[in-house]
């Protein structure tokens, strides 16, 4: 692992700037302030490259090697809400609401009405945008999905897994209604849809090197005081009742979710831009620093996406072997993509920040995993192929993306014997 760090950090430095309009990540929480919320972040549907490529003369697409987040989810406990819903209701009673602050009162018991017994479900837009994924990818590809398609689909056990890869399959079979898909959601597959070693779990932990930086970090970052006065009227009720800062942060959590609910309202506008910046800086530097490639946690994070490379692999190797056509479906969570793109050394998923003032001048967890994010790597082949005239696409997020590997045609495909090597470089016990 220490060979494939040190090879990492030097293909960092050759980087193209971040984002591919060399944007930072303010300006594009500035353009759009729904990317505040990070993993929370709906699925950018506007953002996708076209479906369209130039392939060589002959060429066809056989195979999709897929993993996805599952979409857009509610909170992920009822807790998450009621906490405000008390808070504010309390506050009413006690005359020390602002006239905004009795707004956003009645604005809770809205939302309330339809996250209420929904905590960590995913919500219709998440089923829309799963299926819709899937449209795209019959309609750019269906040679993969005509009949005896070989089509397998895996998430793990956790229901808005499931709800997604089960409107995954309903988009495909809109387009081919007679496609067997079997599926399922078993514990058996978690050794490479959502592993986490032993050895890792205390670099995410609050024991771990990460925490002191993020506690300090937070503290810096939190500013409740103009917030506060604009929902309280009482400063006394405040000082005996309220914890500013979790106020806040709870907040934040829920109006940042509100793009992923049916419920229209937004609740954004009660913090400034900078506000929403710096809230988002303090949140990706914790995902970062417990899920992907933070140098103190010594590689252990992002190997925990190993199994998903070899599965990855073996799958490939298998439909290219057999001639078969189809795909491999699998459904996961935040905390398994995260590491898969930064262990893959995808363009802009990987960072050797230590500090988190440094990190988001090159890493922003909303371009990496919004919610129902995805990797997927699209097979072509002539006919009467051989494994080496396999050519791929990678694309995350539906967007073409870079990695350290030889890239041709346009720039956008990759030669399996090419891409193969460097996943098995990866994947390997070091």
């Amino acid at each position: 692992m220490k060979k494939i760090l040190l090879a990492s950090a030097a293909w960092l430095l050759t980087l193209a700037p971040f984002y591919s309009a060399a944007q930072s990540a303010r300006s594009l929480i500035e353009e759009n302030p729904e990317r505040a919320g990070g993993i929370y972040y709906a699925y950018p549907e506007s953002e996708i490259d076209s479906i369209d490529i130039k392939l060589p003369k002959g060429y066809k697409p056989f195979y999709i090697s897929h993993y996805g987040r599952h979409g857009s989810r509610y909170l992920i406990s009822d807790k998450d809400y009621i906490r405000l819903i008390e808070r504010l209701e309390d506050a009413s009673q006690a005359g020390a609401l602002t006239m905004r602050g009795e707004l956003l009162k009645r604005q809770l018991d809205t939302i309330w009405t339809e996250a209420r017994g929904r905590g960590g479900e995913l919500t219709p837009l998440g089923t829309r945008q799963h299926r819709s994924i899937a449209r795209r990818a019959t309609k750019a590809y269906p040679e993969i999905f005509t009949d005896g398609a070989r089509i397998t689909a895996a998430s793990t056990p956790v229901m808005r897994c499931a709800h997604s890869m089960f409107a995954f399959i309903e988009g495909i079979k809109e387009f081919n209604p007679a496609l067997d898909i079997p599926r399922e959601s078993a514990e058996r597959n978690l050794i490479y849809l959502n592993y986490h070693s032993p050895e890792s779990g205390p670099y995410s932990s609050e024991k771990g090197p990460w925490f002191q930086d993020f506690k300090r970090f937070k503290a810096q970052k939190t500013h409740p005081e103009r917030l506060i006065k604009d929902i309280f009227s009482n400063e006394d009720y405040v000082s005996q009742w309220v914890d500013t800062s979790d106020f806040m942060w709870d907040l934040y959590w829920l109006a940042v979710d509100m793009q992923n609910m049916e419920t229209d309202i937004d609740l954004l506008p009660l913090f400034t831009t900078q506000e929403l910046y710096d809230l988002w800086e303090v949140a990706n530097y914790n995902f970062f620093a417990c899920n992907s490639s933070y140098p103190r946690a010594k590689g252990l994070h992002i190997a925990n996406a190993r199994n998903l490379v070899k599965h990855i692999i073996e799958q490939a190797d298998s439909y290219i072997a057999d001639g078969a056509h189809g795909a491999t479906l699998r459904f996961g969570h935040d905390g398994n993509i995260i590491p898969l793109t930064a262990l893959m050394q995808l363009e802009n998923c990987y960072s050797d920040a230590e500090r988190p003032e440094d990190l988001a001048s090159g890493y922003a967890n909303f371009l990496i995993s919004p919610m129902a994010s995805n990797v997927q790597l699209i097979f072509f082949r002539p006919e009467n192929s051989t494994a080496d005239d396999v050519l791929v696409r990678v694309m995350l997020n539906e967007r073409d993306i870079k990695l350290p590997v030889q890239a041709v045609e346009n720039g956008k495909l990759y030669r399996w014997q090419d891409l193969r090597k460097h996943l098995v470089t990866i994947a390997c016990d070091r």
